[in-house]
């Protein structure tokens, strides 16, 4: 299976909280968090003059590289509240035009998440091949690389070996020592960010990357935005949505954010989230004849589970890099990555009966998708720009290692294996260079088009609360469930959420709220 491709194409990198790295509930998910910025009472009108140049440019559309894709560059504002500058940031967009038979719908942009996940990759790689026929057939597919993130006047922070390093980092300090380790690599994180990319840190907050959307929206010559935004992608749809109501035509939220959650309650939310995954993850695994952590309830699971990464914490195994043995660190992201998605699960099994027999190289695979690694040691800039977005969007969820300290009891209550590693990746927004201009509040997008919100009952990334919560914020908001595991719904083999996403997106008629699938 390849691991690199499952993650990016099940609905998003990473999510609200980013993990380990990220910890972006905390103050900012991954993908582990972040919550809507809070917004203006009156968006900027693209009439106002040191904006209307910008509204009004054309697209030059070239040659990808990849057959059926087109792409090209946008200009944007690096600060909307001071847009006549003279300071651009420059925008990365890629398109696969209407295949039809069929009337044309307009475009229909795609974001796979994060925040820091390559809409551009995601878009061909899978959107723009993958999504239903019919929908291709009336829709340009279109995507962007949010301002920040890869090809779009990217955040860059730490080289590849120095990745390496900081992912190693013991995420449970057991003593002082450990501990002054941890907040050491938070710290120069946060300083090699700034050194490489402090113009762009004060401006790549969701509102920015939504107001960019608009101006996509408006380069497109489209009325209305027609959007389908996964995990993260559905704080970015409904902070669009809430900035400019008027101009909301087809939305759907799938994996959905709760804004009106603070960094603190995220972060915990999603523990919880993973928790849950793990015991939908334990309840098959001990059915399997495979299963490396034996039989028995998710408990027992759970606890063999736990013992091993002790075990690993005390000393890793080989995994075929000497200079990145399996420690409890990368494994713990590795299973982590793998429980996304219910599809990855065997190839868990494998990685950890490998793992337990002193092979750690499949955990390790896992753990390099996540924090897409490639083969050479150069990292994608998702972990970078993960944590600039969410630290800029929200609050640090913590004070300093005491507040960690405060709330461990609560974070391991919620889940056991995995809480007390993501408590404390949740400090890394304590120590961000760029204070947050946002803050956790309701969206409610009045005089909005219908919207679709959907949630998946045992998703790890994005809680079903989450999605129940904006549902009912959001004015126009339907709120389409899926009974089910994994992170995020639609494409994913439920022919009954499918059938309904399409028609909505195909029709413009919205699920009943509250429909189940």
């Amino acid at each position: 299976m390849d691991t690199s491709r499952l993650l990016r194409t099940t609905g998003t990198v990473i999510a609200a909280a980013g993990l380990l790295l990220s910890g972006c509930t905390s103050g900012g998910s991954g993908e582990p968090g972040a919550a809507a910025a809070s917004l203006p009472s009156a968006p900027p009108s693209p009439d106002a003059a040191a904006l209307r140049p910008y509204y009004a440019q054309k697209l030059t559309w070239r040659d990808c590289g990849v057959p059926g894709f087109q792409c090209s560059t946008m200009k944007a504002p690096l600060d909307y509240a001071n847009p006549g500058s003279g300071q651009d940031v420059d925008i990365a967009v890629s398109r696969r035009t209407a295949t039809g038979p069929g009337k044309r719908l307009g475009s229909l942009v795609v974001n796979p998440g994060g925040p820091g996940g390559s809409g551009i990759g995601y878009l061909q790689a899978y959107a723009g091949i993958g999504y239903p026929a019919a929908v291709r057939a009336q829709y340009d597919m279109v995507s962007f690389d949010p301002r920040g993130v890869e090809r779009s006047s990217p955040v860059e922070c730490l080289s590849g070996p120095a990745m390496d390093k900081y992912t190693q980092v013991d995420q449970t300090p057991d003593d002082a020592a450990e501990r002054a380790e941890l907040v050491a690599a938070f710290k120069e994180f946060a300083r090699a960010c700034e050194a490489k990319s402090g113009r762009v840190l004060p401006h790549v907050s969701t509102v920015d990357a939504a107001r960019d959307m608009d101006l996509l929206r408006g380069v497109l010559g489209d009325q209305k935005l027609h959007y389908v935004g996964a995990s993260y992608g559905t704080l970015l749809g409904a902070t669009y949505a809430n900035l400019f109501p008027d101009r909301v035509g087809r939305l759907v939220l799938d994996g959905a954010m709760d804004p009106a959650r603070p960094a603190l309650e995220l972060n915990r939310d999603q523990t919880e989230g993973f928790e849950t995954a793990f015991t939908s993850f334990a309840k098959d695994c001990a059915k399997q004849p495979d299963c490396p952590l034996g039989k028995g309830d998710p408990d027992a699971v759970a606890a063999r589970l736990k013992e091993f990464f002790r075990k690993l914490d005390a000393q890793p195994v080989a995994s075929g890099d000497p200079d990145r043995p399996l420690g409890e660190a990368l494994a713990t992201t590795g299973v982590i990555a793998a429980l996304y998605d219910e599809s990855a699960w065997p190839q868990l099994r494998e990685a950890l009966s490998s793992a337990m027999n002193g092979d750690g190289s499949g955990l390790l695979s896992l753990a390099d998708s996540y924090y897409e690694r490639e083969a050479d040691g150069k990292y994608a800039n998702l972990m970078f720009a993960n944590a600039a977005v969410n630290c800029l969007d929200q609050p640090a969820a913590f004070t300093g290692p005491e507040a960690v300290d405060t709330a461990l009891p609560s974070f391991e209550k919620a889940s056991p294996v995995f809480g007390a590693g993501l408590a404390w990746a949740a400090l890394n927004c304590t120590y961000w260079p760029v204070k947050a201009t946002g803050k956790a509040r309701e969206l409610t997008a009045k005089g909005a088009a219908p919207i679709v919100v959907v949630g998946t009952t045992r998703d790890p990334a994005t809680p079903y609360k989450w999605a129940q919560a904006l549902a009912g914020q959001l004015e126009s908001g339907t709120l389409l469930t899926y009974d089910g595991d994994g992170h995020t719904a639609y494409g994913r083999g439920s022919e009954c959420i499918d059938t309904a996403i399409n028609r909505y997106l195909l029709e413009g008629k919205a699920p009943q709220d509250g429909k189940k699938c």
